[in-house]
């Protein structure tokens, strides 16, 4: 399966800001692309990084006015939806690797301590493993309302626990802290996810948060907001919570002047298509 994936995001800028973004696909996902093509209009340096969770940034010193960040790519995916192992094992904490650590603390937005007595009275007598994972998913998905207007970045997952409303981030945030609660290193996860082989959503196209446990030496994909095995997730970041993969982190006053996102299914004659613009924009 091929998959086009891309964005267009549009700042308007009343003076120059130094800005973080992290809207490349994953390098895990590498292999898998294509063709790919992104820039910042107008034409600026851009420093390419890698952070500590492996994820792929560019910092950028936005000048005064209208900034365009934009990407267009396609992907080629197995076609095949998440993958499930019910009997993927849980951990004892003295066997996990040191790198999932930090997927059991607090972070920013996955307040652990503060949900530790929630998590265990509902779900600690659950049977351990994908089986727990999956109930805590159950649980969130039933209980939390989706809806756009709930949305606030100053929202965690203690307060969605509380309001019991809120996006797709705040869905995998509650989900994945009940998972730290209960000792289950679990990290955030955002990406490309379209309405492949699923009814077509009637919301605007946009990224998607969901989250990763750790069971039986491997991580794993769960979604609490949508709670299927879904077709098509391209990886773009991974970490704590939320404020780890920011899309744009603006150091300033960054007001959005325009956002669209798409993520389609295509054929095979999308290459050539997508081979030719290149060439033509090679010409100009």
């Amino acid at each position: 399966m091929l998959i086009r994936v891309g964005h267009e995001i549009i700042f308007d800028l009343k003076e120059p800001v130094a800005m973080t973004l992290m809207l490349d696909i994953h390098p895990t996902r590498a292999g898998d692309v294509c063709a790919y093509r992104s820039g910042v209009d107008p034409e600026i340096e851009v420093h390419t990084l890698t952070d500590a969770f492996g994820n792929r940034c560019k910092r950028i010193h936005a000048p005064k006015g209208r900034v365009r960040l934009w990407a267009d790519g396609i992907v080629q995916d197995s076609g095949e939806s998440d993958a499930v192992d019910e009997g993927a094992i849980q951990h004892p904490v003295e066997d996990l690797p040191d790198e999932c650590l930090p997927f059991l603390l607090n972070s920013r937005y996955c307040e652990v301590d503060k949900m530790v007595p929630l998590a265990w009275d509902l779900f600690g007598e659950t049977p351990l493993g994908w089986p727990r994972v999956q109930t805590i998913c159950d649980w969130v998905n039933a209980k939390v309302t989706f809806g756009y207007a709930y949305a606030r970045p100053t929202k965690s997952a203690f307060d969605v626990f509380a309001e019991r409303m809120g996006v797709c981030r705040d869905f995998a945030h509650t989900a994945l802290t009940l998972c730290r609660c209960l000792n289950i290193p679990a990290r955030y996860t955002t990406g490309y996810l379209g309405d492949i082989g699923v009814a077509p959503s009637a919301s605007p196209m946009d990224f998607s948060g969901w989250f990763e446990v750790y069971l039986g030496d491997k991580w794993h994909t769960f979604d609490a907001r949508h709670n299927k095995r879904r077709i098509g997730r391209i990886v773009m970041a991974y970490g704590r919570d939320a404020t780890d993969v920011a899309l744009t982190t603006s150091y300033g006053s960054a007001p959005l002047a325009g956002f669209k996102v798409w993520t389609d299914e295509v054929g095979e004659d999308a290459l050539g298509e997508f081979g030719e613009r290149e060439a033509s924009a090679s010409e100009v």
